[in-house]
């Protein structure tokens, strides 16, 4: 349990990828902080299996990702409740899927908010904390939108590209300083988000579910599959390792061949 004595808060992790990520590091011996919306007893069954499963502790923490003064908070009660924190997932994100011209400006806003400037804001509070123990690792979860583009996405591919410039600049300040930064970029992945996707392609596109299903999102990925969030999962575990050490400022595809091609 390499993690046992260290602290991660997920963002995002009330389901989907941050869920995956949050059990992973939980089983590693990592205390976690959850964060996100849904139904109350959902968040509860899932903190408390991890405490149950693990060992760890599990807190939950609605910060509002669109709210800096909530995200800052977060990180405060992380670190007087749980230490650290010393791990950083930046997982929060939502979508919409529209021509440009027909992009409403909350959407955009919001997008941008949850999916990049949410980052920004949770690290600006937590790198003082790691930097006094010489010791962090924050990784993103950035996309295969982060490195190329499709149509009626313009918010999410401007934000994830974001991201991916957004870690490089935060792991060139803590080079030295025992901080890595990273994003992982997976292709499509099945949770709660994509598949919410679904119906706006189908109407963007006009096409069936089913042609979205194999035209649009597995027509991306040579590999004829989706990713799953325990892939997603330890991708980010590895990359809290010491072997990992090295790696930082890097953008990691996790997308079945999507960007290969």
């Amino acid at each position: 349990m390499f993690l046992k004595g260290k602290s991660a808060i997920v963002t995002g992790s009330t389901s989907g990828i941050g869920l995956a990520i949050a059990r992973a590091l939980a089983a590693e011996g990592a205390s976690v902080m959850l964060n996100g919306f849904g139904e109350a007893d959902t968040i509860e069954q899932a903190r408390a299996e991890i405490e149950a499963t693990s060992g760890a502790r599990a807190l939950h923490d609605a910060a509002d990702m669109t709210k800096p003064d909530e995200i800052v908070a977060m990180v405060a009660r992380c670190h007087d409740e749980l230490g650290g924190p010393d791990v950083l997932v930046n997982n929060a994100g939502i979508q919409y899927v529209a021509p440009v011209h027909d992009f409403p400006v909350e959407k955009w806003d919001a997008i941008l908010a949850i999916n990049l400037s949410s980052a920004f804001h949770a690290m600006r509070a937590a790198v003082p904390l790691m930097r006094e123990k010489g010791w962090g690792r924050i990784i993103t979860t950035a996309s295969a939108h982060s490195l190329v583009a499709s149509p009626n996405k313009a918010a999410y591919v401007a934000a994830k590209h974001g991201v991916a410039g957004l870690t490089k600049a935060v792991a060139l300040e803590n080079a030295t300083h025992g901080i890595t930064v990273n994003c992982i970029s997976p292709g499509y992945v099945w949770t709660p988000l994509v598949e919410s996707q679904i119906p706006d392609t189908m109407k963007a596109r006009g096409l069936t579910r089913e042609q979205v299903m194999n035209d649009v999102l597995l027509a991306a990925q040579p590999t004829k599959e989706l990713v799953t969030p325990e892939q997603v999962a330890a991708f980010a575990l590895f990359l809290c390792r010491d072997e990992a050490k090295a790696i930082t400022g890097a953008n990691l595809s996790a997308d079945g061949g999507w960007t290969a091609a």
